[in-house]
């Protein structure tokens, strides 16, 4: 049971008898309080209260310490039984099928590119395709600039095909450029060799046995799992990972992954700026060397690491692993509230008890929640516009209809597109949850799309009146980094319907206008 569904003086007394006996039971981690094991509560503390001040949008944190969970948060909408979307972290689990794979004999790191797609190979093979070997895509060092996946993913369903029809201006191996595509290549090529997608392949060797489950995967268009990206696992999952890795490759005493392949896939292969002075690589985490699609961090640690903020930071010398999710612009900025604030908090032996620090770091923990937009009730309006549909003009959105209906302190919001209809639900005085299959916002939103492994994904929807005629609604998807805000202003029948996704920090916006076909009058608002 987890101690933040027990009443606090409950946890506390859980946690302070809890004693360093085990890493993990069968498929979960033990707990124990911070002190116990050797890391400062107050250190903890100051980590959470740094990250809500911070720029940085934190969803979720674990802190294991010698295999036990002694720190773990979610802030709300977002909760521990929700998946988060993994982007580039996703890459780690695929060199770690690609560990498997050589490990079961099923190919090598030397064994060349081409020699897996004989079918899709371009017309004239030039001598570095040739060379491409599968260790050139671990370590980012194809040779192909610029990289090809925003190029290739948005126009073609045979990514394989035009991943190898992309030219190669380096020799492989001697230059490093971050390579998306090279990723799902890896993932196509444990495909040939297995006959399964890898989230299939993995789930017996990797899956299970660490007791991770609904764990799923993006495809690409002819079904290949989309290795770079689109991996979603839930944030006890990601430890758990990380731990199998600082355990050398052993679960519960049995060796599921090879320790030979955690030492290969996690010492660096290639720098990624050899030419940037050294004063910069110091103070980056993206200058330390490149792995097996992970990367090594300042500080003897190194990371599966997801766009937007989302980390597994293994952490050796300090038997420790730290996994957040998060949205952020900044993800050194993230990183650096790690080595400012834990790193320093970990000592060698046990620390004596702090009841105090560690009941204010529990109540802090068990209280997480992202800031709500301030609420304000404006009924006169609500009263006037519930019930309307307004006509869209046309738009690059699709969206032909929109309408509103209030009750209850609810908004219920209808979208109607060219080909379907949406109702999404938003609370005045919370977080109103609930499932939706209109796509939220992502780095891709083409249609190659489509074959998402979930038909619904999970929402939080809350809304606001921002002054006597314009709405504000806020719409989380809450097993993404992300969030779709839309701010609808209404003059008399009309309607002007803004809409803003978070993963563009402000930078863009989609301005929509529309009519309704009887006279509204918005009157000034009340209450």
């Amino acid at each position: 049971m987890r101690l933040r569904k027990l009443p606090l003086f409950i946890s506390l007394i859980l946690l302070l008898m809890s004693v360093s006996t085990g890493a993990q039971t069968k498929n979960t981690f033990s707990f124990s309080n911070p002190e116990s094991e050797g890391v400062s509560s107050t250190g903890i503390l100051h980590f959470v209260q740094a990250a809500d001040k911070s720029k940085n949008e934190l969803h979720s944190f674990m802190f294991l310490r010698h295999g036990m969970v002694i720190a773990e948060g979610w802030w709300d909408p977002y909760a521990p039984g929700l998946k988060h979307t993994m982007y580039s972290a996703s890459k780690s689990f695929t060199a770690t099928a690609v560990g498997f794979a050589v490990s079961e004999k099923r190919l090598s790191l030397d064994d060349k590119v081409i020699s897996f797609f004989p079918d899709n190979l371009p017309d004239s093979i030039s001598p570095y395709l040739s060379e491409l070997t599968v260790k050139n895509l671990l370590t980012m060092s194809v040779g192909q600039k610029p990289e090809p996946t925003y190029a290739v993913v948005p126009g073609n369903s045979n990514w394989v095909k035009a991943f190898l029809a992309w030219p190669l201006v380096y020799k492989p191996g001697t230059h490093f450029l971050y390579n998306t595509l090279a990723s799902f290549m890896l993932s196509a090529i444990v495909q040939k060799v297995t006959g399964e997608k890898i989230i299939d392949y993995l789930r017996p060797r990797l899956f299970e046995p660490l007791g991770i489950e609904g764990e799923d995967w993006e495809s690409s268009p002819l079904g290949i799992n989309t290795g770079g990206w689109g991996l979603r696992v839930k944030t006890e999952d990601m430890t758990k990972f990380g731990q199998l890795f600082l355990q050398k490759g052993k679960w519960n005493g049995k060796q599921i992954l090879s320790a030979d392949w955690i030492e290969e896939a996690t010492t660096e292969k290639i720098i990624q700026n050899p030419d940037k002075p050294q004063s910069q690589r110091d103070s980056s985490d993206w200058e330390q060397g490149y792995c097996y699609q992970m990367w090594r961090c300042r500080n003897g640690a190194y990371r599966a690491d997801g766009a937007y903020g989302q980390f597994i930071i293994m952490m050796p010398a300090e038997d420790a692993v730290i996994a957040i999710t998060a949205e952020t612009a900044d993800m050194q900025d993230e990183l650096n509230l790690v080595w400012k604030y834990l790193l320093p908090a970990m000592h060698p032996g046990k620390l004596p008890p702090d009841k105090k620090d560690l009941t204010i770091l529990q109540k802090k923990l068990s209280r997480l929640s992202l800031p709500k937009p301030s609420k304000t009730f404006s009924p006169a309006i609500e009263k006037t516009v519930s019930g309307e549909s307004f006509t869209m003009a046309p738009n690059q959105k699709h969206m032909g209809n929109i309408s509103f209906n209030f009750a209850n302190r609810q908004c219920l919001l209808t979208i109607k597109m060219d080909s379907a209809e949406y109702k999404l639900n938003f609370g005045l005085d919370g977080w109103q949850k609930g499932e939706t299959a209109k796509p939220g916002p992502g780095l891709f939103t083409n249609k190659s799309f489509d074959l998402l492994p979930f038909t619904y994904s999970k929402v939080a929807g809350i809304y606001r009146w921002t002054d006597d005629h314009t709405l504000e609604l806020t719409l989380r998807y809450i097993e993404s980094p992300h969030t779709e805000t839309t701010i609808c202003s209404f003059d008399q029948n009309k309607i002007s319907v803004t809409i803003q996704n978070s993963n563009d920090f402000g930078h863009r916006k989609t301005v929509l206008t529309g009519i309704c076909t009887r006279p509204i009058t918005t009157s000034a608002a009340s209450g």
